[in-house]
Formats: structure tokens, C-alpha cells, sequence
């Protein structure tokens, strides 16, 4: 006997992928296994008991009808009982048992109908079609590793402490995130679109009236373990998503194989109810080629298992019958339903997660089917997809990972005296954070889904915030917060959509800072009309690409102090709207291509400081201009093509710093010696020869810088300037250093490197502020100086 757990590797697979088998599968499925067990026991029968049983009949040279002679024949079998009991009669067939043998087999070929014998293995590998059709896309390459990932992935969510323990904590939701879900109520009862209808509401997620009931939340919900698990989770779900919703293999899978089996039922039920009756029990048989061997060539045979084989198959039919209705009723759901559409809409409502997005394809389907076999994975299972969710448990993360002794240890005092806190590429920003009531200064760089919450409101002291390449939401509560409190604020963007619209109701905002492209009409950009709200704004710093000043910033002139354009070498036209800002004492004008100095700029009487680096310039006549500008004591006209510097600079009385450093000035007018306030005068990286001797009249000096020009002697006047403490003479041809260099008792650095210097003189020993951390020269040189005088500058 063969048992039937043998043919359980046709139909064979894991114990999980039993969510994916819905009713009608599991009961084909049985059906399959009772078809067998008919198939195995009609084989078992064939092999172990004799099929067929003969008897020789002698037929009369007259007769002609074989079957007539037949039924006499088995007449006169029949035993006469009216006589009593006598001597057994019967006729003799003069065979011996391997004659008898020989006629049961050539007659069980010859005679017995092909359905007949062969019922048994029709029904067994009929059933074997069946049980692999039901199971081919559990086994097909392309459908199974996808099947076998998904689920991994379900019953990993299923069982994540996640999903059990934390789903409170998506489910929290703050008053403003309330107060908009009550807002939507109404507008989710207006009727959906005929596209929204479309998408398949399965009827158990309905019949779950599960109500998610959380508790407070508590920052401990999830170890550290299971967070970064659970993470883990979250990422598999995403790129799991993304791979199957590309195509709908396995919806094709399953819909041929479901339309195989209705047409294999077809075929049986149509070929089986036809030959069912071929099965007799009593069967003739005439065969003319074995005369010789036996004598006889016509044999009453009786089909031993013909009544057996009769009731089976028509339990056969029944059975597969049976099958075929569950079949088209599968076919039914397959083609009646919108299976690669599936909505999360009541989960969404049942659960409290709004944002969870429906699906498609494949991944639509395979949710379809669970939902056959129980609708609570696949409600789980949409944990995973809630962008929600994993802000939630990337927070939880956070919070576990960056404890406030952590975060002190990273405090820092930045360059305004404030201190701040810097967090760089974190997956969020930890609550944490505003635990820190001393912070003054918080910068975040390249953090996505920054959500500052109201306990934003402990920070006290919090006046700065910097966002570089950060999306970033506020609280209402922390609105109101940073529009009282909220002194500065940087902002670094890649496109104007990513600003911050709540930047604009910062009311007591005085410096704010913008980094980013502004697109080619950024001069008509409402975020630059916006500007004019910032009733307080001092300071306004914008890196971008700019033709024009924004009528904005003029709008804000009445109180704008400082101002700092900064260009990616887009040429700046259009400046007249300067003239309207009264009140600048700072502009910057950097990499704007200009040819000129603008004429706007002397309008500006109150301006002090004045740049205009990494230009275009190549004359500078318009600097006599500048003398009507009676505050100006800062004029940065560095990295430009300028070729000269006009005599009339003398006029700009009340300069202190002049920057002419990356030029290309080869001779310096004596005139420019006459702004005797300068305090600060920068002549790098030009091509300057020769220094006049009236440098002596810059009694304020204290910084002169002449690197990297062409320098080969020095005027001891000099060494007048008894006040400079920075003297830079470094990479020129210098051959001598006068010892009047003595005269500067206040010198602090000293740069002699990259000259042709063969010895120091020893009255640099006279220079008592002068240490060797301040003296820039080759170690050669310094060891010509006297013992003494290098001891002195060792000695800090």
C-alpha cells in the first residue's frame, strides 16, 4: 500500500504561506486530497487483486450471434437446486491454470474498455495536475522569492513590538494635528471620484469594528534593540514596495493557473460523464489468435472490480465537479474585483494613521489575499507604510541615542558669543533637544522632517537658528514662541520651495540669512515680497543668483542696516533702487560682475563699510564720489582686475581699511598716502614694485600687508609707522631688512618668508611684542639671529 503522505511534495509548501491561501484554496485543497486517496486506492486495487476473470465458451458452427450464445452459456451456469444434492456437473474445459492465466491478461488488452483499466491513474494524475496547478506560483521563480520576502516581511511586522507596543505612539496626535482632522471630518463625507471608488474596500476590513486603545506615551516604549529593529523593518517595507508595485506577475500567475483548473475541470466533467458508462461488469471477449494455444477463441469475462470502479468514478465526478464550482467562483473574484488596487481607507479611519498610501500590483494583491484569510495582518502589516509611523519610531531612536549629556558635551560657543548646538545628517531632531535650557543657538544641517514642538517654549534663551538644506515644521505653540523670541535665523536652500513660510511672522527678527538659488526672476518671487512683514529686520544676508535688488529689500530700507548680496557671478543691473536705502551702513556686493562702481552707492550717506570683492573692475575713476560719503571707513575694492588707483583717493579722508589685495597694481600713487586715518591698508597679490617714501605719514598704521608683489627694497619711512603691529612682506625679492625695523616696538607678526634674505638683523631682538609663533621666516634665517634675541622669541 502507498501511503498518501508520499504526494505531499506535489502540493507541498511552508507552513507561512498559509495567509496566502484564502477559503476556496484550503477547500480545493482537501478536495485534492480525497481525489487522491480515490486515485491511490483505485491503483492499489489494479496491482493487488486480479483485474479481470475468464471462462472458455464453445460456440456452435451455426450460431452467429456471439452475444446471444453468451447469455445461454451463463444460463447454464446456473446451478440446478431442484434436483437436491448430487454429483456436480459443469463443462469441461480441458485448460490448466497458465491457459487460464494467458486468456485473463489477453483479454483484460483485448476486450476491456480503455476507461475501464485505466480510471484509477486518470483520476491519480488528474489530481496531481491539480494539486501543482493550485501551487505553481509558490513555486515559479519569478512569484516565489517575491511571495517568500513578503512573508518574511509579515510576519516580522506582525510580531514587532512596533506594531504592538508603539502604535500609541503614532496613533498621538497633538491638538493643531486634532483640531485638522476634525476640520477634514466633513469634507470625508462629500462623495469620492469615480477613480477613488474604484479602489477595492475589502468587506473584513469592515467587519473589524478594532478601535486602536493607547495609553499615554512614554519615551522608554521601545528598547534600543527593538527601535533599530523595527527600522530595519521599515526600510525592507519601502524598497519591498517600490520592487513589486513595478509589475503584477503574480496577479497573472494566479489568474492563468485559476483559469487552467476551470478548463481542466471542464474536460473531465465532459469526457468522464461520457465514458462512465463504458464500465460493465460482465464482458465478451473474442480473440482469434490464441485458438491454437487454447482451443477457443470466444470468453464470457467478468471485470472483478467493475461495480467498484463505477461508484468511484461517479464520486469522482461529484468530487471534481465540486471543484470546478469553487474554481469559477475563484475566477469570479479574480475578474469581478479590482484586485491591483488596494485602499487602506478604513484602516486609515479605524486606526488613526491617516497618511497610509494605498497600493497597487502585485503588492495590491497579495493584500487582497490575506485580507482572505484575516484582515488583521494586512492592518498591521500598514504600520510599516505610515511615513508617520516612521517619523515616530526614528524619533523614539533619537531620543534613546542622543540623551542630554550627550548633547551638552557638544555645546560651543559660536562667534556671535552664543552657545550653540550643532546636529549634522541626523534622521530627525531628538526631543531631547529642548531640554537644554541654557541653549542660545541651534543649527541644524541636512536633517529632513525637523518638527519643532511647543516644548520648543523651555528655551528660554534661545535667540539664534540656523537651518542648512532642512524641511522643517513648527507647532503653533513654537510659532509663537520664536516670533517674541527669535533673533536670527539662517537659512541654506536648494530651491525657494523648501523656505519656510512661518520665517515671514517673525516680528522681532533683526538678522536673517538666505543661502540659495532664487530662480531667474527671483527680483518678482513672492518669498522676496514676503520680506517686507519683517518690520524689525537689521541685517539681510542673500547668497543667490540675482539680476536686480528685489523692490522687497527697499521696502524694509527704513530699518535695514546692513546688507549683503552675494552672487554666483549673475550679473547685477538695475541698482538705482539703492538710492532709497538711507539707513545702509554695511554693503557687500560680491561676485555681481560689475564693470563699475554703481552710482547708487554714493547716495549713501551713511554708509561705513563698503565691498565689493571678486568683481569685475578695472578702473576705479568714480572713487573721487566716495568723498561725499563722509562715514565711509571701510572700502574693500579686493580680487578685481583693477590696474591702478587714481590720485584722487586722497579725498577719502575718513578711510581706516583699504583692501586692494588681488588686483593687478603695479604702482602705488603717493596721494594714497594722505589718508592719513588708515589703520588697516592691504596690497597683497598685485605686481607693486616700489613703495614712496610718504607711506611714513600713516602714523595710525597697524596692519600693512604687501605679499606676493615685486618688492626688492623697502623705504625706511617705513619703519615710521611706529604703531604696526602685522607687517606681511613675505614672497616678494626683499635682499635687505633695514635695522630701523627696531623702531617697531609694537610688532606682533612679522612675515618674511620667500624672500632673498641672507641674514636678520639683530634689532628685531628691539621688537619686545615680537614672539617666534608671530615670525613667519625660514628656519635658515631665524638661526643668523643672536642667541639671545632667539631665546627672547622662544620665550613665550
Amino acid at each position: 500500500m502507498i501511503p498518501v503522505m508520499e504526494f505531499r511534495q506535489f502540493s507541498e509548501q511552508q507552513p507561512a504561506f498559509r495567509v496566502l491561501k484564502p477559503w476556496w484554496d484550503v477547500f480545493t485543497e482537501y478536495l485534492s486530497v480525497i481525489m487522491l486517496m480515490i486515485g491511490v486506492f483505485g491503483c492499489t486495487l489494479q496491482v493487488m487483486q486480479d483485474k479481470i476473470i475468464c471462462l472458455p465458451h464453445k460456440i456452435s458452427s451455426g450460431s452467429e450471434n456471439i452475444c446471444e450464445v453468451n447469455r445461454s452459456f451463463f444460463l447454464q451456469l446456473q446451478p440446478n437446486f431442484s434436483n437436491g444434492p448430487g454429483e456436480m456437473r459443469g463443462v469441461k474445459n480441458d485448460l490448466d491454470l497458465q491457459q487460464y492465466s494467458f486468456i485473463n491478461q489477453m483479454c483484460y488488452e483485448k476486450a476491456l474498455h480503455w476507461y475501464a483499466k485505466y480510471f484509477p491513474y486518470l483520476v491519480l494524475m488528474h489530481t496531481l495536475v491539480f494539486m501543482v496547478c493550485s501551487n505553481f506560483w509558490f513555486k515559479f521563480p519569478g512569484s516565489s522569492s517575491k511571495i517568500e520576502h513578503f512573508i518574511s516581511m509579515l510576519s516580522k511586522c506582525f510580531d514587532s513590538p512596533w506594531t504592538t507596543r508603539a502604535l500609541s505612539e503614532v496613533s498621538g496626535e497633538n491638538p493643531e494635528e486634532k483640531d485638522q482632522k476634525k476640520s477634514g471630518t466633513s469634507r470625508s463625507t462629500t462623495p469620492l471620484s469615480p477613480e477613488e471608488s474604484s479602489l477595492e474596500k475589502t468587506q473584513s476590513l469592515r467587519s473589524i469594528p478594532e478601535k486602536i486603545v493607547v495609553d499615554k506615551p512614554s519615551a522608554s516604549v521601545l528598547d534600543k534593540k527593538e527601535g533599530e529593529q523595527a527600522k530595519a523593518l521599515f526600510e525592507k517595507v519601502k524598497k519591498f514596495r517600490l520592487h513589486v508595485e513595478e509589475g503584477d506577475i503574480l496577479y497573472l500567475m494566479y489568474v492563468r493557473q485559476t483559469v487552467f483548473k476551470v478548463l481542466k475541470f471542464l474536460v473531465i466533467i465532459a469526457y468522464n460523464s461520457f465514458l462512465v458508462n463504458k464500465v460493465h461488469n460482465k464482458v465478451c471477449c473474442e480473440v482469434k489468435e490464441i485458438q491454437d494455444v487454447t482451443g477457443y477463441t470466444v470468453f464470457e469475462c467478468n471485470h472483478t472490480m467493475a461495480h467498484l470502479f463505477s461508484k468511484l468514478s461517479y464520486c469522482y465526478l461529484f468530487l471534481v465537479a465540486i471543484y470546478g464550482l469553487t474554481s469559477l467562483y475563484t475566477s469570479y473574484w479574480l475578474f469581478y474585483r479590482s484586485l491591483k488596487e488596494y485602499s487602506f481607507e478604513y484602516v486609515r479611519h479605524e486606526t488613526g494613521i491617516s497618511d497610509i498610501p494605498d497600493v497597487k500590483n502585485d503588492f495590491a494583491f497579495m493584500l487582497h489575499m490575506i485580507d482572505q484569510y484575516d484582515p488583521l495582518y494586512s492592518k498591521r502589516f500598514a504600520v510599516f507604510l505610515s511615513e508617520v509611523s516612521e517619523n515616530k519610531l526614528k524619533q523614539l531612536n533619537l531620543n534613546h541615542e542622543w540623551t542630554p549629556d550627550k548633547l551638552r558635551q557638544r555645546l560651543q560657543t559660536n562667534q556671535n558669543n552664543r552657545l550653540e548646538l550643532q546636529l549634522f545628517m541626523l534622521p530627525g531632531l531628538p526631543d531631547t533637544v529642548f531640554e537644554l535650557t541654557e541653549l542660545q543657538s541651534l543649527k541644524l544641517e541636512i536633517i529632513n522632517n525637523v518638527t519643532i514642538p511647543a516644548s520648543v517654549s523651555q528655551l528660554e534663551d534661545l535667540q539664534e537658528l540656523s537651518l542648512y538644506q532642512c524641511s522643517l515644521k513648527l507647532h503653533t505653540s513654537a510659532t509663537s514662541f520664536l516670533k517674541e523670541n527669535l533673533k536670527v535665523l539662517r537659512v541654506k536652500f536648494d530651491d525657494n520651495k523648501e523656505l519656510p513660510n512661518w520665517m515671514y511672522v517673525l516680528r522681532n527678527l533683526e538678522e536673517l540669512y538666505l543661502s540659495g538659488s532664487l530662480g531667474p526672476d527671483a527680483s518678482k518671487n513672492i518669498v522676496l515680497e514676503s520680506l517686507r512683514e519683517l518690520k524689525c529686520l537689521k541685517t539681510l544676508y542673500l547668497k543667490s543668483n540675482l539680476t536686480k535688488i528685489p523692490q522687497s529689500i527697499v521696502d524694509v530700507s527704513s530699518h535695514l542696516q546692513r546688507l549683503y548680496l552675494h552672487n554666483d557671478g549673475t550679473k547685477l543691473v538695475m541698482l538705482n533702487n539703492l538710492k532709497k536705502m538711507t539707513s545702509l551702513i554695511e554693503l557687500e556686493l560680491v561676485r555681481c560682475d560689475l564693470e563699475r562702481i554703481p552710482h547708487a552707492i554714493f547716495s549713501l550717506t551713511s554708509l561705513q563699510e563698503l565691498d565689493l570683492k571678486e568683481n569685475n573692475l578695472r578702473s576705479i575713476e568714480e572713487i573721487l564720489s566716495f568723498q561725499h560719503l563722509r562715514k565711509l571707513i571701510c572700502l574693500k575694492l579686493w580680487h578685481n582686475g583693477i590696474m591702478y588707483i587714481p590720485e584722487h583717493i586722497k579725498k577719502l579722508s575718513s578711510l581706516e581699511r583699504l583692501y586692494f589685495s588681488h588686483n593687478k597694481i603695479e604702482i602705488l600713487p603717493s596721494h594714497l598716502f594722505l589718508c592719513n586715518k588708515l589703520r588697516y591698508l592691504d596690497l597683497s597679490h598685485n605686481d607693486i614694485r616700489f613703495i614712496p617714501p610718504e607711506i611714513g605719514v600713516l602714523q595710525s598704521l597697524q596692519y600693512f600687508s604687501v605679499t606676493c608683489n615685486k618688492l626688492e627694497n623697502l623705504p625706511d619711512e617705513l619703519f615710521f609707522c611706529k604703531k604696526l603691529k602685522t607687517l606681511k612682506l613675505g614672497k616678494n625679492s626683499l635682499s635687505i631688512l633695514s635695522p630701523k625695523i627696531s623702531y617697531l616696538t609694537l610688532l606682533t607678526h612679522l612675515e618674511l618668508k620667500g624672500n632673498h634674505f641672507e641674514f636678520l638683523p639683530q634689532e628685531l631682538g628691539c621688537c619686545c611684542a615680537l614672539k617666534l609663533s608671530g615670525l613667519i621666516v625660514e628656519e635658515a634665517l631665524f638661526e643668523t639671529l643672536p642667541s639671545d634675541v632667539r631665546d627672547q622669541m622662544k620665550a613665550e
